[in-house]
């Protein structure tokens, strides 16, 4: 039915061979062109002349159709041969030509879309219905999995009901081992399981036998429920797979686990075989090897899961078991097989295996490689490690001990933050990656223009790059006050510069390439309003593609803030914040959002809280940094040049803690350069100046 996803086999290039009259085969020439790996240990010595045969049997000898008793007989009457016509038309357009198939019958076939497969395996089951209006299909190989339906009337059954009367009549074939005509392994194939480290009473434990047609010889891999034989998978030297057909799939070694509270579960009958080998006999194989990747859809019910059904017939067995280990193969495909397995009998009771390392760059892929490289100690050792399945969402204080090492002994680099470059700010405020600072104030108070120096510094002393999501800010006007914090000179030759000399064209033409290379854009050119979300989609392209480290948007009110009738401004705020902080802590970029206070009555000139901010109080409850920006605007209350940077809420002990600091204004530029402690600052309603702490 199912076809297995397969492992190249190795073996070493050798002369032809011509098959001994002891295994009772014709006298036919094979040769392999593979190398063969060697194993680690070996129970007994093996011949270096002594190779296993490629013996196989063809799986078209074990994939014809035949026709139960209990499947009903197309009724002449019913049946309508010119819509009949019609639906061989149908039919042949997707590949399936069922000239020679008769309605009210199943029928087997080579699926069009995988061709079976590399065993060529006539896997695709086709229901043609009493009346020949309408045909059901699906491949039952596990890398495929095509399925659907065609009608001739549109009044026809749909897809799934036709799916479910296809899945009534299907009936369970009784099958023996002598019925089957299986037989005790040959000498050559003995020695091709020694090769895999497979003794022969291991082999004679699982009922490993042989099936024969003509000169050519399989594997039979019996498969077996409470001693009675249910299902007989073969495989040739060649590792080409095929079962027999209209068999009850199950576990493989289904027997081995019937009173077991610890289940291993492995992709293929050797890898069961090697665990025993190992010491370990509560081990199944599935019979249908791996998907090549996990599914996008929800579990589907029970009756519907075609492609686990093997799962939900061992049901009994499995629903025992306090703990499953997942020992699928190491590549995507036994990864995505595990990962169904475990979304079916449940995570919380799954453990998983990890593969030792082959070299420097591979992983040993499954248990029986483990067993021939490197013995059966090593692979029990494997299992005895095994760990926890993970849980999405579900973590362990071990599942970051690296990070909590490096955080310890401060190799990360940046666990004190970054400082703002204003020695009385920095015992108040380092910038952290990963934390959302909210910053607001009054009109006019100059938090933008306190935001891009704050921006100047950081890029100036360590490097960063940042993206500008600056909706009241004129590209060209944004670009001229950043030029002029970055290179302390005044940007044209007028008053607000006073008598300070204009930035020189050499520095302008550098100043653009600062531009470029520290700073990405999001703007919405139309007339809409950009929403959050499609601000912050564009931020993480500049995370990935430019390696931003800091992200500003300014203001709040220009964003579009649309809502649900039944969702309230607190709640949408509340929401909208735990967005911008998921992205700042899954990119470690530091967040700056810019919001207005709402309006203050009978305001005197005292600083705004993050409580009067427009919105909701969840913006000082949500941010990991609250700021508030202010400037005097009294003569006789205080020097009218000096901001107060208000550090008003600080969640991270170690970057900062609540507290004022003040910065002055320098009006005019008298120097090129300056120290950490000072930092160029323009307002379109003062002259060129730098911000310089002032320390009490």
């Amino acid at each position: 039915m199912g076809s297995l996803r397969t492992t190249a086999t190795s073996f070493v290039p050798v002369a032809p061979l011509t098959i001994p009259s002891s295994c009772s085969l014709s006298r036919r020439v094979f040769h392999f062109s593979s190398k063969r790996l060697v194993p680690a240990f070996a129970f007994k010595p093996i011949n270096n002349n002594h190779h296993p045969l490629p013996l196989k049997i063809k799986p078209k000898e074990f994939s014809s159709v035949t026709n139960p008793k209990n499947y009903p007989n197309p009724n002449p009457a019913l049946l309508d041969t010119r819509q009949l016509e019609i639906l061989k038309l149908k039919l042949k357009e997707l590949g399936i030509d069922i000239d020679d198939c008769a309605p009210g019958m199943e029928h087997r076939l080579l699926c069009p879309m995988c061709k079976g497969g590399d065993s060529e395996e006539m896997s695709l089951s086709l229901y043609i219905e009493h009346d020949g209006l309408s045909a059901v299909w699906m491949c039952f190989r596990a890398k495929c999995g095509w399925k659907g339906s065609t009608k001739t009337l549109a009044d026809s059954k749909t897809l799934q009901s036709s799916l479910k009367e296809f899945s009534k009549i299907k009936a369970i074939r009784e099958i023996t081992e002598e019925s089957l005509g299986l037989q005790p392994l040959c000498d050559e194939l003995r020695g091709y399981f020694a090769e895999r480290m497979i003794k022969a009473e291991t082999l004679q434990k699982n009922r490993v036998m042989q099936k024969r047609n003509g000169s050519e010889v399989a594997i039979a891999f019996t498969y077996w429920r409470k001693g009675k034989l249910v299902n007989c998978k073969y495989r040739d030297i060649t590792k080409r797979f095929w079962q027999e057909k209209d068999t009850e799939k199950v576990f493989y070694g289904l027997d081995d686990i019937e009173e077991g509270s610890d289940i291993i579960i492995v992709e293929g009958e050797m890898d069961k075989l090697s665990m025993e080998e190992a010491g370990f006999y509560n081990c199944v194989s599935v019979p249908d090897g791996a998907p090549a990747v996990v599914s996008k859809k929800d579990v589907p019910p029970e009756e519907q899961d075609i492609k686990y059904q093997y799962l939900w017939n061992c049901k009994e067995y499995l629903k025992k078991a306090s703990r499953i280990i997942l020992a699928t193969d190491g590549d995507p495909p036994g990864q995505a097989l595990a990962e169904e397995l475990a979304r079916r009998v449940g995570r919380e009771r799954c453990w998983r295996v990890r593969w030792p390392k082959k070299n420097e760059v591979d992983h040993f892929k499954d248990a029986n490689e483990v067993l021939m490289y490197l013995g059966p100690v090593a692979l029990r050792e494997v299992i005895d490690n095994a760990e926890l399945y993970p849980i999405r969402g579900l973590f362990n204080f071990r599942d970051y001990f690296d990070e909590i090492d490096a955080y310890y002994h401060r190799t990360l680099g940046d666990e004190f933050g970054v400082p703002t470059g204003w020695k009385a700010l920095n015992e108040l405020y380092n910038v952290v990656p990963g934390e959302l600072s909210i910053v607001t104030g009054v009109p006019n108070s100059g938090k933008s223009e306190w935001i891009d120096a704050l921006l100047c510094n950081i890029n100036e002393r360590v490097g960063w790059k940042f993206a500008l999501c600056s909706m009241e800010n004129k590209v060209r006007e944004h670009a001229r006050k950043l030029l002029e914090k970055h290179i302390k000179k005044p940007f044209f030759e007028a008053s607000y510069g006073g008598s300070a000399e204009r930035i020189t064209v050499e520095e302008f033409e550098q100043g653009k390439k600062w531009l470029s290379d520290t700073f990405s854009l999001i703007r919405c050119e139309n007339d809409s309003l950009p929403s959050i979300r499609w601000v912050l989609d564009l931020a993480k392209a500049a995370v990935l593609r430019h390696g931003v480290r800091g992200l500003v948007i300014d203001p709040y009110n220009e964003l579009d803030h649309q809502r649900p009738v039944s969702q309230t401004e607190t709640e949408y705020v509340s929401q909208m914040l735990t967005m911008v902080k998921r992205f700042a802590q899954h990119h470690a970029c530091h967040v700056w959002f810019v919001a207005h206070p709402r309006q203050l009555h009978n305001w005197v000139g005292d600083p705004p809280n993050l409580y009067d901010i427009s919105g909701s109080a969840h913006f000082i409850n949500k941010c990991d940094n609250g700021i508030v920006i202010h400037r005097n605007r009294d003569p006789e209350a205080g020097p009218i040049d000096r901001v107060q940077v208000c550090v008003r809420k600080v969640r991270n002990k170690v970057a900062g803690t609540i507290g004022d600091a003040y910065l002055s204004y320098d009006r005019y530029v008298k120097h090129a350069s300056y120290g950490v402690t000072n930092a160029t600052f323009v307002s379109s309603k003062l002259l060129v100046h730098t911000w310089t702490s002032i320390d009490h």
